[in-house]
């Protein structure tokens, strides 16, 4: 058997395009995926799972209808199921999302920021 860390610089060099979710590795069947975010993302939600954001590199924040929380690197957020979010990020920011296989990013909002789903790199 071939045993390989995987690089999260290596697999953030692969792409450019922000909001574009791409998957780097499956434990049961949630999916891990490396972003790069700037600039606003939609409103949304997730109405059947919780949502991990792990920043890498730089830093972001999640607004919700009531407040907002800023995440920096090293740190992380879960957004709780059902919950409406937005994703905001001044400059580029690349983070790690955790969530179940299939998920859409957009949640049912869609529009001209919802990714193709299951992009491995």
């Amino acid at each position: 058997m071939k045993y390989k860390s995987i690089n999260f610089d290596n697999k953030f060099s692969k792409f450019s395009e922000p909001w574009s979710p791409k998957v780097i590795a499956e434990m049961n069947d949630y999916q891990f995926k490396l972003v790069k975010i700037k600039g606003d993302f939609v409103w949304h939600d997730h109405k059947d799972t919780d949502e991990v954001f792990m920043v890498i590199s730089g830093e972001m924040e999640i607004e919700f209808r009531d407040g907002k929380v800023k995440i920096t690197e090293g740190e992380m957020f879960v957004v709780e199921k059902g919950l409406e979010h937005k994703p905001y990020a001044k400059e580029e920011c690349e983070i790690l999302v955790i969530e179940p296989r299939g998920v859409v990013n957009t949640g049912e909002t869609g529009g001209h920021l919802k990714a193709e789903n299951d992009v491995w790199i």
